[in-house]
């Protein structure tokens, strides 16, 4: 099975590229409906926030006109009341832009929060196959660094964006209304970096998606050796893992420079077109004003109005190149979160609408079942097994045979590619999810533990179980004297992974959890492969009582726990090819689960 996404088809799958910017923004809006609540109100600030900004060159303009230089000389009332306009203006527009920002801000942040939210739970709701085809590193990039570029974006570029826009087009309007030669000028200089911006928009779009990937790769190939360090330190592999890591900074790198290198032309060729359009007005402004071209003259305050017109509208697009950055940033990782969204959680769980399964030992059967991994062989071809209710069940076989392929159709963790899947005679697609998880337990082969109390590993069984509860389920197995022996008794930490317990004592943690679970089948994958020998005959007894009463499926390579199972179900390349007690399978001279024996009796010296 891959571990990245490295064919084509996967990556466009798993990023959207395919997806246009003006389509991903909208697909966005749609899982964060937020990001619009009351867009027309802030729309209206925005206006108001650009409009004031036209105010102050207004005033000014009429101030040396008529106040100043008025027919009847100065007049200081009406130099007063411009400048009062001007100030009035200022406030009205300062008001506004907090205003506006206040709301985008907020809506920003909600919408960004249920992207998250979404995204992350999305996750746990794919099939652990789907989870499988990316690295753990870029999964976590997707719900973090990803949705954080979105929110840079909304909260300061959109911010930027709006007003902008609402600056460019009113001073368009005004500089048109006091000369539409000088007007034509400016956008005559500027139309080259207009013209440009949809071929600049492909390149940064492309450029970004590749750095949004690369981040996630590079998150990986830290979080790993991380993760794996006693490894890492165990057989001196300092030198490689540094050399993955290098390599990942060095590509994340490279992607950023050549993303930077499109930012970098394109905000140059923005300074070009502001100061080209700087000296035109002041040029084309004096002609004008001198009557040498066309049209009527100009006065000295539509001239100096007019510079103060151009420098609003410069400004918004010198900006609105490192808006275009910023967008095409938060646009490739919007895209990314949106490919987790929209792949589809194989899974269905059928809710409300679901069946539930009777309370007690469950009778399971495979019908013709059949499993392969996408692009892969069959892993397991035409399974027919019948397990009755409270039976105890050993599936063995030789590494890579299929049996915990096995143990992960019978708990749902993913379907069968043809057969059924059935308990009490009820096919498991049928079966809601909540009713699946209070009846089946998966006891894994390494039991994850989180970074907590051993009090709230155990509740993961159970959330709602009281520590007396805890405890008597302790009892239950015979775990009690151990854990009145731990330091702080169910307040334990067990650290990250549960580093802090042996492995034979997270094994413990993980029967226990199951005991509290008090399910009605019992599926057990290697959970006795790594156990601390000392701790051997207490987890024997502890699995003899967490069996029980109840229905258990094994997948085992120790085969004292075949031995002492009811039925032995022997898988070789992905079929059943023996089906029996240990008794009478052993005695089969020649057969694969005889000699699965004999070697493990010669590995135990007996």
């Amino acid at each position: 099975m891959s571990t990245t996404l490295d064919t084509p088809e996967q990556t466009r799958m798993s990023t959207g590229e395919d997806i246009g910017a003006w389509r991903t923004i909208r697909h966005g809006i749609r899982h964060s409906p937020e990001l619009v609540e009351g867009i027309g109100w802030t729309l209206v600030l925005a206006v108001l926030a650009s409009a004031g900004q036209v105010v102050v060159p207004i005033a000014v303009q009429q101030t040396i006109d008529h106040g100043l230089r008025g027919p009847d000389g100065p007049d200081p009332a009406f130099t007063t009341l411009m400048a009062l306009l001007a100030g009035a203006a200022i406030v009205v527009t300062s008001w506004a832009s907090y205003a506006m920002a206040a709301r985008l801000f907020s809506t920003a942040e909600r919408g960004l929060a249920t992207l998250r939210v979404k995204a992350f739970r999305h996750v746990h709701d794919l099939p652990l196959l789907t989870q499988n085809t990316e690295r753990r590193g870029a999964l976590v990039s997707r719900v973090t660094s990803d949705v954080d570029q979105v929110s840079q974006f909304l909260v300061f570029g959109g911010l930027l964006f709006v007003v902008s826009i609402g600056q460019i087009l009113i001073a368009t309007i005004v500089m048109v209304v006091y000369s539409w030669q000088l007007a034509l000028v400016v956008w005559i200089c500027f139309a080259p970096l207009f013209l440009s911006l949809r071929y600049f928009q492909r390149k940064l779009s492309a450029a970004y998606g590749t750095v949004r990937r690369q981040v996630g790769h590079l998150l990986s190939a830290v979080s790993e050796p991380v993760v794996g360090a006693a490894v890492v330190k165990s057989y001196a592999i300092e030198a490689r893992t540094q050399e993955r890591i290098d390599t990942a900074v060095e590509r994340h790198k490279s992607a950023s420079t050549r993303a930077q290198g499109f930012t970098a032309f394109s905000f140059s060729l923005g300074g070009i077109s502001a100061g080209l359009a700087n000296a035109a007005v002041l040029v084309v402004g004096i002609w004008l004003g001198q009557g040498y071209l066309w049209g009527e003259g100009i006065t000295a305050g539509e001239v100096l109005a007019f510079a103060f017109l151009v420098t609003l509208f410069v400004g918004p697009v010198q900006m609105g190149t490192q808006i275009l950055t910023d967008a095409q940033n938060a646009i490739a990782g919007w895209r990314r979160v949106i490919g987790i969204l929209d792949t589809p959680a194989d899974l269905v769980d059928p809710g409300p609408d679901g069946r539930t399964l009777p309370k007690g030992a469950i009778d399971v059967r495979f019908d013709g079942v059949s499993f392969s991994y996408p692009g892969g062989p069959e892993v397991l071809s035409d399974i027919d097994l019948v397990i009755p209710a409270g039976q105890r069940v050993a599936v063995v076989g030789e590494t890579g045979s299929g049996k915990s392929t096995i143990a992960k159709l019978l708990t749902r963790l993913m379907d069968p590619t043809r057969g059924r899947v059935l308990l009490d005679g009820i096919d498991l697609r049928e079966v809601s999810e909540s009713a699946l998880r209070s009846s089946v337990v998966l006891v894994p082969q390494e039991g994850f533990l989180f970074d907590d109390t051993l009090a709230a590993n155990v509740r993961y069984g159970r959330l709602g179980a009281t520590e007396e509860e805890i405890v008597d389920a302790a009892e239950a197995i015979g775990l009690g004297d151990w854990l009145a022996a731990l330091p702080d008794g169910l307040a334990t930490k067990v650290g990250q992974r549960g580093e802090s317990l042996s492995a034979g004592e997270t094994q413990l943690v993980a029967m226990l959890r199951a005991q509290l679970a008090d399910p009605d089948l019992l599926v057990l994958d290697e959970a006795t492969s790594a156990v601390d020998p000392q701790l051997e005959t207490r987890i024997g007894r502890a699995l003899e009582r967490l069996m029980s009463g109840r229905t258990s499926v094994t997948i085992a390579h120790r085969l004292s726990t075949a031995e002492a199972a009811d039925v032995v179900v022997v898988v070789d390349r992905g079929r059943i090819v023996q089906h029996g007690p240990h008794a009478e399978l052993v005695g089969q001279q020649g057969t694969s689960y005889a000699r699965l024996h004999e070697s493990w009796v010669a590995q135990q010296g007996r």
